[in-house]
């Protein structure tokens, strides 16, 4: 068996050379840190040596299809230069490019998963997190971890949490005007009027990080039985006014006879993102509140990252700064807002779990998604170092 050596800067420098020069014959045995450049020892920078073996099955079946290619290519040659029927030559072009295109897709497959690949595959599996999200997390591992280091599936695990809660993007910071205007949109039955109610309750007493305000809430969801009553109710316990409107015109009017208030909260119409007419119209009445506004987009845990990922896009219009992801007590897994919210880089704000106003709503933190999660071992002390405490 020959036994060679490849250097370069850093591991996937390395593994793309070897790779690119002997393909899936080559089997990777060892890694190690050297030094490389440098006079007399010194001024040298750190690179990565592999050593690694081919596989002598690889290489041969490698040498048989290439050996056939070119077998096909004189063939070809062959008859061209003794004049054959131009169609008779085309089909033989068609056969040559089928036979290079199946020799490629050969030659590159994918070799069987580590063990403990396939076990974190699984167990992201068992998360509900998506394919493309997956993908990219087990390419991610091939890539930046050895064999050696592979068979230690508590460090892939652990690192591949890293990575996740490392995509996790951090709430944007809120803008300080007044008054403070903060609007809720989302498709129906996600509880915007409930959280509506939590951040008015939030900021009228000064809880959550929030500071003591003077609150208004303002709703223009008087098309739903019952909605109108639902939010007055809460609004009557905890003393805060409420108002309905209809039109943009009166919730400019409304907005500036009450410029004085810190704080209005604006629950909206829920919709069907596939309503274009009827999200165009609450978009034109949002217009009114000016482009100090901060929309948020309320979606629910338990919708299934591509609805999650459509939800995105037909929103996109009303330029939410981030997300309310609600509804966290009904499900047990979070790979699938996880995974959308990766796919589409956006960024979750607040976080509910129940009914219960004020207590079940919280500001957004990497670790609140991690110890969902089922299956990983949640370095808490560590996380927290990275991530900050919750």
């Amino acid at each position: 068996m020959q036994y060679l050596v490849e250097q370069g800067a850093t591991h996937r420098e390395v593994l793309e050379k070897v790779r690119a020069r002997y393909g899936a014959a080559a089997k990777i045995l060892s890694q190690r840190t050297i030094r490389q450049g440098g006079f007399l020892g010194l001024f040298g920078k750190e690179g990565v040596e592999l050593t690694f073996y081919l596989k002598d099955d690889g290489v041969r079946e490698e040498e048989k299809k290439k050996s056939a290619i070119e077998d096909e290519k004189r063939l070809l040659l062959e008859k061209i230069k003794h004049n054959s029927a131009m169609e008779e030559v085309l089909n033989e072009v068609r056969s040559l490019k089928l036979a290079i295109t199946e020799s490629s897709r050969n030659l590159s497959a994918p070799e069987t998963d580590h063990p403990s690949l396939a076990s974190l595959n699984e167990l992201l599996i068992d998360n509900d997190f998506s394919s493309n999200y997956r993908k990219y997390l087990l390419a991610r591992a091939k890539a930046d971890f050895s064999l050696d280091q592979l068979d230690d599936f508590e460090l892939v695990s652990s690192t591949a949490l890293e990575w996740i809660a490392d995509d996790i993007k951090a709430a944007p910071a809120p803008k300080h005007h007044k008054p403070k205007i903060i609007v809720l949109v989302g498709p129906t039955g996600v509880g915007k009027t409930t959280t509506i109610a939590k951040l008015a309750a939030l900021n009228s007493l000064g809880l959550g990080g929030f500071s003591a305000s003077s609150v208004r809430m303002i709703t223009i969801d008087s098309y739903r039985i019952g909605a109108v009553e639902q939010i007055e109710k809460y609004a009557g316990i905890m003393r805060i006014p409420v108002s309905v409107i209809e039109s943009a015109k009166e919730l400019n009017e409304l907005l500036e006879m009450h410029k004085d208030t810190e704080v209005i909260l604006i629950d909206t119409i829920g919709k069907s993102p596939k309503d274009a007419i009827k999200l165009a119209e609450m978009r034109q009445i949002l217009e009114a509140c000016g482009s100090q506004a901060e929309v948020y987009l309320a979606v629910s845990a338990t919708t299934k990252t591509p609805d999650m990922l459509d939800i995105f896009r037909q929103f996109e219009p009303f330029n939410y700064r981030g997300l309310v992801i609600t509804k966290l007590d009904e499900t047990s897994r979070l790979g699938n807002v996880l995974s959308a919210m990766a796919e589409a880089g956006k960024t979750a704000v607040w976080l509910t779990d129940g009914q219960k106003v004020p207590q079940d709503i919280c500001v957004s933190h990497p670790l609140k998604f991690l110890m969902k999660l089922e299956g990983f071992h949640v370095n808490r002390p560590k996380l927290e170092e990275r991530y900050g405490k919750l």
